[in-house]
């Protein structure tokens, strides 16, 4: 399944081979190195696997997949926590090929039921129970309303005996390097879940990409706690490190106090995650003191402006370079900063391009636009999905025409501005506009510099309506401590470090917690839902 553009004559795309062969073939070469180590909450001692055990489970799993029925190109729903077992089903699937679909474990009966429907997925491998929640219960009970799906399978303590206490005859039917491999929902800050599908080749792309700006080999050691079920878990803590060699860590509930230590025990050097993962990791670090963990030499970061201050503590505390990143589900990391990069350039930057992708800035019409001009992010390269699963109307609504030099420019939903160095710096998505009173107020822009207030842990500066002037800007913020700031100190700050008063928020929430994407995302549209009534002015306007 190739997209609208042949990458494979630039050597983006490959003809022959995926992932997976790439996993078999380190297996084969180092079965006896680590393949991964996964900490799970409520048990003592790591659970550590070298590539050869690991490879024998993707057989055995995958065995088990055919032996009920499992058909090349079928879908396989997986919502598992960041288990072992989560890396095998997937391997296993293109072991078969089977199409996997990623479920975050927060998703509940409305999003499973809608997407079970949509794969037309048989079968679907969950926890019986994970932070007290029957994920076994539930599946059970889909399963009686979703004609389709007649196959809940369960993980506890051991995983379902006909899948790995028994070998079943497997026919290896590798999936292609163009074959529908994922399919990926989005996980929602517009509210509208959207099939994203990807085949071995994009995924390949996205994975290449990083590898190649960072310079990683197989002697990294990867720490991933954003869930796998997500795209920058998929492809930077399942595909990247074990399709490499390396050794991968996965954590299934964040502890950054944990996290610091397993940084220290497990010899890490590669993590990616949102801003509030560094936030909670140096935090963590100031705690324990002494000296950062020896080897940690990347942490990735992106998902909200990573603020100038913190990449210094970062570089402080933890020895750690920080690189930004903008991607989205449809492409992975299509943006990064580059090793080296100055602190400023980090916190007012998300990088340029990744290779073999391109961005652009245009306007309403399509016309570039230039340095410094905000205006809507397009994007295309080997990263791209091809499309959305069963809803090519949504994908092509969001195309430019294709040219002769290339293929159609995808419409992130992202506005930006391209910098000088090349490099764009997201200004918000376009549903995040605030218009008051016709002006355009630079959203990321006043998020970036409240995050530098010391009484600020986390903020969303959103739009509420105003009968007069369209729009007011709103702060909702958590606060660092038990000490609240206040309106008039936050503006107060924005005055000193120069924001012109026309961007300064107009009212202020605090809440004890923001609502995210399972990527750590804010949802924005759900805080405009929750503070629907018209904003207070308490400023002039």
């Amino acid at each position: 399944m190739a997209g609208a553009w042949d990458y494979h004559a630039s050597g983006a795309w490959r003809t022959e081979g995926t992932f997976l062969n790439d996993f078999l073939e380190v297996a084969d070469e180092q079965p006896d190195a680590v393949a991964l180590v996964s900490y799970r909450s409520g048990v003592d001692e790591p659970l550590r696997l070298t590539y050869g055990e690991l490879a024998d489970r993707v057989d055995r799993i995958a065995g088990g997949l055919q032996a009920i029925g499992v058909q090349a190109g079928e879908v396989v729903a997986v919502q598992l926590p960041n288990w072992w077992e989560f890396p095998a089903v997937v391997l296993a699937c293109a072991r078969i090929g089977a199409v996997v679909n990623p479920l975050v474990p927060i998703f509940r009966h409305r999003e499973l039921r809608f997407m079970l429907a949509r794969t037309e997925s048989r079968v679907a491998i969950s926890p019986t129970t994970f932070r007290g929640f029957d994920h076994g219960g539930l599946f059970q009970s889909l399963a009686a309303e979703v004609d389709t799906f007649t196959h809940p399978f369960a993980v506890g303590e051991t995983f379902e005996p006909q899948f790995v206490e028994r070998t079943h005859p497997l026919t290896p039917r590798h999936i292609g390097p163009d074959d529908l491999a994922e399919i990926q929902f989005t996980s929602g800050t517009t509210g509208e879940p959207k099939g994203v599908v990807h085949t071995p080749n994009t995924i390949g792309s996205a994975v290449d990409a990083m590898v190649e700006v960072l310079g990683l080999d197989s002697d990294d050691v990867v720490l991933m706690a954003s869930t796998l079920a997500h795209q920058t878990g998929f492809l930077y803590g399942l595909v990247m490190p074990l399709s490499r060699g390396m050794k991968v860590v996965y954590q299934d509930v964040w502890d950054a106090d944990q996290a610091l230590r397993i940084c220290h025990d497990e010899g890490v050097t590669f993590t990616m995650g949102s801003t509030t993962f560094l936030l909670d990791t140096v935090a963590a670090q100031r705690r324990a003191g002494g000296a950062p963990p020896p080897a940690f030499r990347y942490f990735v970061c992106g998902g909200a402006p990573i603020p100038s201050p913190l990449v210094y503590e970062a570089r402080e505390q933890l020895d750690v370079e920080v690189v930004a990143v903008w991607g989205m589900t449809e492409n992975g990391a299509a943006t990064l900063t580059r090793p080296g990069d100055e602190a400023d350039v980090v916190a007012n930057s998300d990088g340029i391009a990744a290779n073999g992708m391109e961005v652009r800035v245009v306007d309403d019409g399509g016309t570039e636009l230039p340095v410094g001009t905000v205006g809507r992010l397009q994007v295309r390269g080997p990263n791209q999905t091809p499309g959305y699963y069963q809803r090519p109307d949504l994908y092509e609504a969001c195309l430019s025409p294709a040219t002769d030099d290339g293929p159609a420019w995808f419409d992130t939903g992202d506005l930006a501005l391209r910098r000088a160095d090349g490099g764009i710096r997201i200004s918000g998505r376009s549903k995040d506009l605030i218009i008051r009173g016709g002006e355009n107020i630079p959203v990321a822009e006043v998020e970036g510099a409240l995050f530098g207030h010391p009484k600020v842990r986390e903020v969303a500066v959103v739009g509420l309506p105003d009968a007069r002037l369209g729009e007011r800007a709103c702060a909702v913020v958590v606060a660092e401590g038990p000490d609240e700031p206040t309106l008039p100190e936050l503006t107060a700050y924005l005055g000193e470090v120069g924001m012109a008063k026309q961007f300064w928020p107009e009212s202020l929430v605090v809440v004890n917690e923001m609502p995210k994407t399972p990527s750590g995302t804010i949802q924005k549209f759900v805080l405009r839902e929750e503070l629907s009534e018209p904003a207070t002015a308490d400023q002039d306007a």
